[in-house]
């Protein structure tokens, strides 16, 4: 049905984005308004806060692409939620979200320091709590950035083949 309309491929793509974008948009102000409620205060000032709510927006928008990604690979939504597993929990547990990477095997050093998850965590605290923030600050857009710039155009291509 989108074949016969005079709008680019890429609309419902970038569109699905957006509207996740939206949503993430609201899921960080929950999280934001309840950190506050439990205690949370930024160290920093309210630029820095500023530009740290931006480096989760792109970062997120950028994990959009690659997961619309995933889900063009795949069926259905199960297994598409079945496929991102893998990708996402050792991004997640293999970063300094939950401990410093300093106390990570010596092994897991190594990837945990320079992958994104780890990147984006890092600027955010810097920009949040204080501390160097321009290596930490340009390496989570340097990912967000090269992650969009892989996956959007792969997304746009496989959806152009499906559709």
């Amino acid at each position: 049905r989108f074949r016969s309309l005079p709008m680019s491929r890429a609309a419902v793509i970038a569109g699905r984005t957006i509207a996740d974008l939206t949503r993430n948009l609201f899921v960080i102000t929950v999280m934001v308004l309840v950190g506050f409620a439990v205690g949370f205060r930024v160290q920093t000032n309210a630029l820095a806060f500023a530009a740290s709510i931006l480096v989760i927006v792109l970062f997120a928008f950028a994990l959009s692409w690659l997961f619309v990604n995933v889900g063009l690979l795949v069926a259905n939504a199960e297994t598409a939620q079945a496929a991102a597993f893998p990708i996402i929990a050792p991004l997640t547990f293999a970063s300094s979200a939950f401990v410093p990477v300093s106390n990570m095997p010596g092994w897991l050093q190594v990837f945990a320091a320079n992958q994104p998850v780890t990147k984006a965590v890092d600027a955010v605290r810097a920009l949040c709590l204080g501390g160097p923030t321009a290596g930490s600050v340009i390496a989570s857009l340097a990912w967000s950035l090269a992650i969009i710039a892989v996956f959007a155009p792969l997304a746009v291509r496989r959806y152009r083949r499906l559709a």
